[in-house]
């Protein structure tokens, strides 16, 4: 008898609105029953540019990411099979020569700005997620994010919001949000919304485990 298919949720929203915070307690909640797949890891490899070049990169538009990739491992994970997941070096803007061993598992959690962009990814998704948060307020934690974990400084921050991520925001990323079966506000501050995906993924796991 064939293994069940994988419940698959897509959790989708702006930059710092809270979408990995929740991905992670979700994935943290359920253990060895999830595999998560940040979308984050999967911007193209840029090591044969020179640093001054990648920091030229528009990194919010879709064409940054190597979508192909990222769907070739979703559906290996959908299919029972492990992965070799690339690893992003934030402060180099680039891959890292490493990767990470992503097993397939009860629960698939796609997460990221984009997931909910291309069709076929939401054509896996059994549940798809839009993370929603004020504007000002996603910029602050970005801002705050970037200078303590990522190395930058404050006028980069402020200028990359301004020239890339408000507008890549508004033309690719929140359009996604009609795609939703349910819109979350506060994403990983929103202890309901957790409970809601956590009760929703067990439920399945339920159902699993009596077939």
């Amino acid at each position: 008898m064939s293994a069940a298919k994988p419940f698959v949720i897509g959790i989708a929203g702006g930059s710092a609105s809270g979408k990995t915070t929740l991905a992670r307690s979700l994935a943290q909640a359920l253990g060895q029953r999830v595999a998560l797949l940040p979308m984050d890891h999967y911007y193209k490899d840029l090591s044969h540019l020179p640093f001054s070049r990648r920091l030229e990169v528009n990194y919010d538009h879709p064409e940054a990411l190597d979508l192909s990739l990222y769907l070739a491992h979703a559906e290996a994970l959908l299919s029972g099979n492990p992965v070799e997941m690339p690893l992003y070096d934030f402060k180099a803007y680039t891959r890292s020569p490493r990767t990470e061993r992503v097993g397939p598992a009860p629960v698939l959690v796609l997460e990221g700005l984009l997931v909910l962009y291309p069709e076929a990814l939401r054509r896996m998704m059994d549940l798809k997620v839009f993370v929603d948060a004020d504007a000002d307020e996603r910029f602050i934690r970005r801002l705050l994010r970037d200078v303590k974990e990522r190395g930058r400084t404050l006028e980069g921050v402020v200028a990359q919001y301004l020239q890339r991520v408000k507008p890549m925001h508004q033309a690719f990323v929140e359009p996604t949000k009609r795609y939703a079966d349910v819109i979350l506000p506060g994403g990983g501050q929103n202890p309901v919304a957790l409970e809601m995906l956590l009760a929703k993924a067990l439920a399945r796991l339920g159902e699993v485990g009596a077939a």
